[in-house]
């Protein structure tokens, strides 16, 4: 049976791995001193990666979410286009996809049953498929042309955490194999990316250390029934998760938005009965993120305006929101890695909520680990 390592909860002790499980991810596939991406796994020739002229992610739930991120990222460091579906839809709007492509399919367990029809369903027009799951030999990594194997380690929890985090990190690993394929990135600049990637795991036991902080809020905001979740670019998937993962585990009804989408309807709603979660982390190497978090800064100050309490992800350091806001910090590093530091402190408090609740944090009501049916 397994064991919860002295922690009270699956989830908890899940969320306490994701340093080990990130460090196993990444560093056999990378090679820093050479500046080199190394996915033997893909089993994608080089001229089809160099022919790539789209890629399709499909996923469900957290999985889709960590897809989202890819879409990003992939489009941001390489330039192909990448479309993200729901596997729940996917074959009923006809998918135009076919030869040329890549369908990426993502699923912890490698057995969710929308996602496996809709690899079926893309190997059946003609696109190449490349599977990401957590689990060695699942349907789903049997089936596909190619996989990536999450190396998060077993999740028992419901709520997913740790495969989130490492699904996020392979996918930033393929963004820089397909840039190495097709001569996007010199060796120099491969080996910065890669020196980046590497920090994450300490940056993640930093990034831990706001447990007692998260558990504080839950303290606070836990007899609040709505939450809204705000991001911005590759955040607001991370802020879709953080939602997610409240609903999943406390019950409380929580809806993540596009930040610069409030003001067309959400903002009617904030007020003090509404808390807002809302990530504002920066990149001050990147004009783009430099650029949003100025938006979100004065986003912020509007709805406090109109009395909501306010909690932050914010860059260390920020002294501006961490008056303004019940400010979270989060580690420096560049723009689109932040998102795998980011969610940690949602999945915690979530998970806090959820034990001030009272509730069954590991088995929330009317949910399974693996969604096996339509």
């Amino acid at each position: 049976m397994p064991d919860k390592g002295g922690f009270p909860h699956f989830m908890i002790k899940e969320i306490f791995e994701q340093p080990q499980g990130m460090r196993d991810t990444i560093e056999p596939r990378l090679s820093l001193n050479e500046g080199v991406v190394r996915l033997d796994e893909i089993r994608i020739s080089p001229d089809e990666l160099r022919a790539l002229r789209r890629i399709n992610i499909v996923a469900s739930g957290t999985s889709r979410h960590a897809g989202m991120v890819g879409q990003y990222v992939i489009q941001d460091m390489v330039n192909i286009p990448v479309d993200v579906d729901y596997a729940s839809e996917f074959e009923y709007r006809n998918p135009l996809i076919g030869p040329g492509e890549i369908t990426i399919v993502i699923t912890q367990s490698g057995e969710t049953a929308d996602t496996t029809a809709a690899q079926r369903e893309a190997k059946a027009k003609g696109s190449r498929t490349v599977a990401i799951s957590n689990v060695i030999d699942s349907t789903i990594a049997r089936e596909a042309d190619g996989v990536l194997y999450t190396l998060a380690g077993p999740e028992i929890s419901i709520a997913s955490t740790k495969a989130f985090t490492a699904q996020m990190a392979v996918l930033f690993l393929f963004a820089l194999y397909l840039g190495q394929v097709r001569g996007k990135f010199s060796r120099e600049q491969r080996r910065l990316y890669l020196k980046d990637l590497l920090e994450i795991p300490e940056k993640l036991k930093v990034q831990l250390e706001t447990a007692s902080l998260c558990e504080s809020l839950a303290d606070r905001y836990h007899a609040f029934d709505d939450f809204l979740f705000m991001g911005r670019a590759a955040h607001y998937p991370v802020a879709m998760d953080g939602a997610l993962k409240l609903k999943e585990v406390s019950y409380i009804h929580a809806e993540g938005y596009p930040t610069g989408e409030t003001k067309h309807g959400p903002l009617a709603l904030i007020d003090e009965h509404l808390p807002i979660v809302i990530i504002a982390t920066r990149d001050q190497d990147d004009a783009g993120s430099m650029l949003r978090y100025e938006k979100t800064v004065a986003n912020i100050k509007t709805f406090k305006e109109q009395g909501a309490h306010v909690i932050a992800l914010t860059s260390e350091g920020d002294e501006e929101l961490a008056k303004l806001t019940d400010a979270i910090p989060i580690p420096t590093t560049r723009e689109l890695l932040l998102p795998i530091l980011e969610i940690v402190p949602m999945q915690l408090f979530a998970y806090y909520m959820a034990v001030r609740r009272g509730l069954d944090v590991d088995k929330p009501r009317h949910l399974v680990k693996s969604v096996v049916v339509e």
